[in-house]
């Protein structure tokens, strides 16, 4: 999933009236709509699910490196007037990929003992990702217990969102084709 300029984090900055800056806790809600079958001007949400931030990225270094101040390259071009914004573009998982959590709304947390504080949450399964320093983080999940009709057990994953091969290449832009036919 794109993040465009702003990678996603369990910690981000924001800064109060007076310009100082404060780091909170950061969580993301995905939601997947889809339009109704005999009715497609009306949607629905088939699945919800919000996120703890370091289940997507925990590295707040990284976070700061990225949303930071960065240089422009400016007076580009013919005539000078050109600038590059040299916006890095990111993408991250997509936590709806899972399939345990698509078609359900799901709170994904860092801490393991929410339904102690709030009776009506049931913990559902857990999500264990491994970091690059080599070990595991774990996030639990959790769903209102009046939409758990059914026991259907718990989870346990690993490393379950999707990740597509990714290669340090970029895609060429700007290149357009159009049909001619070459001339013998």
């Amino acid at each position: 999933m794109d993040y465009n300029t702003t990678p996603p984090c369990g910690t981000v900055r924001v800064y109060d009236s007076a310009s100082r800056a404060l780091d909170i806790r950061g969580f993301y809600l995905f939601v997947c709509q889809e339009a109704l079958k005999d009715t497609p001007q009306q949607f629905r949400l088939s699945a919800l699910a919000l996120c703890d931030g370091n289940v997507l990225n925990a590295d707040f270094a990284y976070y700061l490196s990225i949303v930071g101040l960065r240089t422009k390259q400016v007076r580009l071009g013919t005539y000078g007037n050109g600038a590059n914004r040299t916006r890095p573009m990111l993408i991250f998982a997509n936590p709806l990929g899972v399939s345990a959590l698509d078609h359900h709304a799901t709170l994904v947390h860092g801490r393991a003992d929410l339904q102690a504080e709030n009776a009506r949450l049931r913990r559902v399964g857990v999500i264990r990702r491994t970091n690059r320093a080599g070990g595991t983080d774990q996030f639990h999940c959790y769903r209102l217990d009046a939409d758990q009709r059914e026991d259907r057990g718990s989870f346990d994953l690993l490393d379950p969102f999707p990740t597509l091969s990714r290669t340090e290449a970029t895609q060429p832009r700007g290149r357009f084709r159009i049909n001619i036919e070459p001339k013998d």
